[in-house]
């Protein structure tokens, strides 16, 4: 392990330590009352890589991205995570004002980070956006799966699924997720022809 890392596996076990729990408890409401706050801020949503990063280092960043990016990858249909700005949607959401205990759901999440950096560096002697791809892959399949997880794994679990809700939300409520789903809105109907001749005879009133 070089020095850096043993650096950071310091601050990651004091992160760790700081952290009752790694699950983020932001429910659906609140975080569509975020984003339409951030909506109401600006008349214009910035790029993802213009946005100011209020609470994540750029090594967190940067895990955040290939974490989200495991979750929902570019396909023929849309593009990643990262590239439809989930990881400022998590930063924001985190650092949000109104977010009910909103240091503890920080060090939460911020420990849940430094626990998958600290397996890595277990396993692999390397820090997750350093690690294979199949490397990464084992570890994201030994928390993806609550029922299969063994128990040394609770903790990545917690923080694994917390992350992949954030991740869903802030992919489909972005302009790019809206796309993915192919959702149209309420749609005008140009002619209304009255109800159906088989359907009134159903409920015996004449056409």
């Amino acid at each position: 392990m070089s020095d850096l890392n043993r650096r950071d596996a310091l601050k990651m076990m004091a992160l760790m330590a700081a952290a009752p729990t790694f699950s983020v408890a932001c429910t659906a409401e609140e975080v569509q009352q975020a984003r339409d706050r951030k909506a109401q801020r600006a008349t214009t949503q910035p790029a993802p890589d213009d946005y100011d990063v209020r609470l994540f280092t750029d090594h967190e960043l940067e895990t955040v991205r290939a974490l989200t990016d495991w979750i929902i990858p570019a396909d023929d249909r849309s593009g990643s995570a990262t590239d439809a700005g989930v990881p400022a949607f998590i930063d924001f959401i985190l650092t949000d004002e109104h977010l009910p205990d909103r240091d503890a759901q920080q060090v939460a999440f911020r420990g849940g980070l430094a626990w998958v950096d600290y397996t890595c560096l277990d396993r692999h002697d390397a820090l997750f956006v350093e690690c294979s791809e199949a490397q990464q892959q084992a570890l994201l399949d030994d928390i993806a799966w609550p029922e299969a997880a063994p128990p040394e794994m609770e903790p990545g679990v917690e923080f694994f699924s917390s992350l992949r809700d954030l991740t869903a939300s802030g992919f489909f409520s972005s302009e790019m997720g809206m796309d993915d789903l192919r959702y149209q809105g309420n749609q005008f109907v140009a002619e209304w022809t009255g109800c159906p001749d088989p359907v009134l005879r159903q409920i015996g009133v004449k056409g």
